[in-house]
C-alpha cells in the first residue's frame, strides 16, 4: 500500500510540474489534461486507501529520511488511519471537481496553464499536510498551502486589490504561524521528538509539567502548547480575530475560492486540532479558549453575511460562520462531529462557490446580487444545484448539512449541561446562528434567482471576477456543461452523504483509532449518542426541533423582505444607519488592523529607520567615525608644517618630557 500512498500524494505534484514548467510544450489542453489526470489518479488512490482502512489497514512510518541533526530525525512519513483516509477523499474529490470546472471558467484567461499548475500544487500541499505523521512534515504542508494560496489569491496580479488581498492573507497567516511554530518548538524541547505517536504516548506523563512564560506565573506546558497550535489554526481556519484575510481572498478566481474555502486551506486548522486531540484533552483551559473563539466567529461573522452584496463574499462569510461551528465542536471535545461537518461542508460549500461562479459567467462577470434577479428561468441547472446547496447549508432535515450541524449543536448542548466552561454561550450562539445562516443564504438565493430581473441596472464593476470580454448587454445564459457537470456531481453528496455516513462516522467507532476523547470529563459526544436512533429518526425529529424552525423562520423572513417587501431592508438600513455602518465596515476590524497594527508596524519601521539606520548607524557609526577621523587629522595637520626646526624643537621637548618622567619614576 505504500506505493498507493505515494501515488496519491505525488500524482498532483507531477501534474503541477508538467503544467508549470512545460506549459509552452504541452499547451493549454495538455496543461489541463495532465493536472486533471494527476488529481483523478490521486482521487482513485484515496478511495483505495479508504477501502483498505475500512478493512482494518493502518500505516505509520517514514518513507524517506532526508536529514538527521543530533537527536532530530527529519523525515517524510505517512500516518494512514480513518481520519487521514477521509480527509484524502474529501480533498481529492473536491479538487477534481474544481479542476474540471476550471476548464470552462478560465477558458479565456491568459494564465490558464499557470492556474492549473497552482491548483494542482495546492492539492499536493494539502495531501502532504493531512497524511503527515510528524510535526515537521505537518509544518511543511502548513506553509506550502499558505504559499500557494498567496499565489492563487493574487493570481490576477495586475489588479491592485488582488495584490493587497494576497499580501493580507500571507501576513495574517504569519501571525498565526508564529504561535504554531512556538507550539511545535515547545513539543520538541520538552518531548524530544516530533513524531505524533511518540508525543501522544508521552503526553499524559507531561500533563502536570509547568513552564513560566512570565516569572512567578507558571502555566501548564500542555496548555501553552495547545494554545500555540490553535493560534496557528486561527490563522489558517480564519477564526476571530485572524479571520480578516478570508473575505478579501475573493479577489482570486472563483475556482480557487471554492478550493480554499471548501476542502483545503481553511480546513487545515480544524483537521490539525482534531489530530492533536490527545493533547487538547489534557487542557481544559485550551478547550475553553477554542470554544469561545469558535462561538464568536460563528455568530458575529454570520451577521456580516446579511449586509454583503457581492455574491462571493456572501458565501465567504458563510464559510467563516461554518468554520466557527466546527471550532466550537472541537472545543466541546466533539472532534468527530467537527470533522463530520468539515466533510459535509466541503461538498455543499464547494457547490455554492462553483454555482456562484456559474452565475457570474451567466451574468457576464458581474457579481452584485442587487443587479440580478429572475435567473431561475435562464439558468435552471445552476438554480437547482444552488437551491440544493443552500438547503444543505441551512440544515434542512435529510440534507447533509442537517446531520452535521445538528450533531454539533446537540453535542455542545450536552457539554453545556455537563458544566463545561463556555459551552452554554456557544450553544446559544450556534442556535441563533441557524436563523442568521438561513436568512443571509436565502437573501442571496432570492435576490439572484427570483423576483424581477434587474439586469439592466448593473453598473460597470472594476472588480469583476474575470477578465473576459463577453457582451455586457446580452441576457444571462446557462453555463456550459463543463461548468454545470461539477455542480451536479457535487449536489449529490450535498444531499445524501450525511444520511449515509452519520451512523458509522459518529457512532460506529470510525474515528476510534484517530481521535481521543476523555469521556469521563467531556460528555458532549456521549450525550449525542444517547439520543441517536438512526439517520431517519434523527431527520424526522428534526422537523419538530428548534434549529429547523429557526431555519424556516430565516427563510420566511428573507422571502418577505426581498420578494414581497423589498422596501423594508432599505428603510431599516436608513433607520439604523449606525448599526448598518458597523456591519458594512465589518466591525471596523480592517480599519483597526490598518491603523493600529499595520500603521504601528510602519511607525516602528520608520523609527528604526530614522533613529537606528539614519542617525545611529549612518549618522554616528559610519559618518560619525569618518568625521572623528577628519577632526583628528585636522589637529595633527597643524603639527605637520614641513619646517625642520619645528620638528627638531618638538624632538627636544619630547626628549625632555621623557627624561623628566624617567627621573621622577626612578627617584
Amino acid at each position: 500500500m505504500q506505493k498507493i500512498y505515494l501515488l496519491a500524494v505525488l500524482a498532483p505534484l507531477v501534474g503541477a510540474i508538467v503544467a508549470g514548467f512545460g506549459g509552452r510544450i504541452v499547451g493549454r489542453a495538455g496543461a489541463h489534461t495532465v493536472t486533471i489526470a494527476g488529481v483523478l489518479v490521486a482521487t482513485i488512490a484515496s478511495f483505495v486507501v479508504l477501502s483498505d482502512v475500512l478493512q482494518g489497514g493502518r500505516f505509520d512510518g517514514a518513507v524517506y529520511t532526508w536529514a538527521v541533526v543530533g537527536g532530530l530525525k527529519m523525515e517524510i512519513g505517512f500516518l494512514i488511519d480513518p481520519l487521514t483516509a477521509m480527509m484524502m477523499v474529501v480533498v481529492t474529490s473536491v479538487s477534481l471537481m474544481v479542476h474540471i470546472y476550471t476548464v470552462g471558467y478560465m477558458a479565456d484567461d491568459p494564465g490558464y496553464q499557470r492556474f492549473f499548475a497552482y491548483i494542482s500544487l495546492f492539492t499536493f500541499s494539502m495531501l502532504m499536510l493531512v497524511m503527515s505523521n510528524n510535526f515537521l512534515q505537518l509544518f511543511f504542508g502548513w506553509e506550502a498551502v499558505g504559499l500557494v494560496s498567496y499565489l492563487l489569491i493574487g493570481f490576477w496580479f495586475k489588479r491592485p486589490t488582488a495584490i493587497y488581498a494576497n499580501l493580507k492573507a500571507f501576513l495574517v497567516n504569519r501571525v498565526g504561524d508564529f504561535g504554531f511554530i512556538i507550539g511545535i518548538g515547545l513539543i520538541f524541547a520538552f518531548f524530544g521528538t516530533l513524531h505524533y505517536a511518540e508525543v501522544f504516548k508521552a503526553a499524559p506523563g507531561m500533563a502536570a509539567t509547568t513552564i513560566e512564560i512570565f516569572p512567578g506565573a507558571p502555566w501548564l506546558l500542555v496548555t501553552v502548547v495547545c494554545i500555540g497550535l490553535f493560534v496557528g489554526a486561527m490563522g489558517k481556519s480564519a477564526q476571530f480575530p485572524l479571520h480578516v484575510w478570508l473575505p478579501d481572498s475573493m479577489e482570486g478566481p472563483t475556482p480557487i475560492s471554492a478550493l480554499i474555502h471548501a476542502a483545503t486551506m481553511v480546513t487545515a486548522g480544524i483537521f490539525m486540532v482534531a489530530r492533536m486531540s490527545p493533547l487538547f484533552e489534557l487542557s481544559d483551559a485550551a478547550l475553553t479558549f477554542v470554544i469561545v473563539i469558535g462561538a464568536i466567529t460563528a455568530f458575529f461573522m454570520g451577521i456580516l453575511g446579511i449586509v454583503q452584496n457581492d455574491i462571493k463574499r456572501v458565501v465567504a462569510y458563510s464559510t467563516l460562520s461554518q468554520l466557527g461551528y466546527m471550532t466550537v465542536a472541537l472545543g466541546a471535545s466533539a472532534y468527530a462531529a467537527g470533522i463530520f461537518h468539515l466533510m459535509t461542508h466541503a461538498f455543499f460549500k464547494a457547490l455554492l462557490f462553483l454555482a456562484a461562479g456559474s452565475v457570474i459567467i451567466g451574468m457576464h462577470h458581474h457579481q452584485d446580487i442587487r443587479h440580478m434577479g429572475g435567473l431561475w428561468k435562464k439558468m435552471p441547472v445552476t438554480w437547482l444545484t444552488a437551491l440544493l446547496g443552500s438547503l444543505a447549508l441551512i440544515g434542512v432535515p435529510f440534507f447533509s448539512g442537517f446531520y452535521s450541524k445538528d450533531a454539533i449543536i446537540l453535542a455542545v448542548q450536552g457539554a453545556a449541561q455537563a458544566g463545561q466552561a463556555g459551552a452554554t454561550i456557544a450553544y446559544w450562539a450556534l442556535l441563533i446562528g441557524v436563523f442568521i445562516t438561513a436568512f443571509y443564504s436565502f437573501r442571496m438565493f432570492f435576490l439572484v434567482f427570483h423576483g424581477k430581473p434587474r439586469w439592466d441596472q448593473k453598473p460597470h464593476d472594476e472588480h469583476d471576477d474575470h477578465h473576459g470580454h463577453d457582451d455586457e448587454h446580452a441576457e444571462p445564459h446557462e453555463s456550459p456543461a463543463v461548468i454545470t457537470a461539477p455542480l451536479v456531481l457535487l449536489a449529490v453528496p450535498s444531499v445524501i452523504i450525511g444520511f449515509v455516513t452519520i451512523g458509522p462516522m459518529l457512532f460506529g467507532g470510525f474515528f476510534k483509532d484517530s481521535i481521543f476523547v476523555d469521556v469521563l470529563r467531556h460528555r458532549g459526544m456521549a450525550a449525542l449518542a444517547e439520543h441517536f436512533d438512526g439517520a431517519t429518526a434523527m431527520a424526522l425529529h428534526g422537523f419538530v426541533a428548534a434549529p429547523t424552525w429557526l431555519a424556516a423562520a430565516g427563510v420566511a423572513l428573507a422571502w418577505f423582505f426581498y420578494l414581497r417587501r423589498p422596501d423594508i431592508p432599505d428603510s431599516l438600513a436608513k433607520r439604523f444607519s449606525g448599526l448598518y455602518a458597523l456591519l458594512d465596515n465589518k466591525y471596523y476590524l480592517d480599519r483597526i488592523n490598518d491603523i493600529v497594527f499595520a500603521g504601528g508596524a510602519r511607525a516602528v519601521g520608520r523609527l528604526l529607520w530614522r533613529g537606528g539606520d539614519v542617525r545611529l548607524i549612518d549618522g554616528i557609526a559610519v559618518n560619525g567615525s569618518a568625521r572623528l577621523v577628519g577632526w583628528v587629522a585636522s589637529l595633527t595637520r597643524l603639527l605637520q608644517t614641513g619646517y625642520i626646526y619645528q620638528y627638531a624643537f618638538g624632538m627636544i621637548i619630547g626628549l625632555l618630557v621623557l627624561i623628566t618622567l624617567f627621573v621622577s619614576i626612578r627617584y
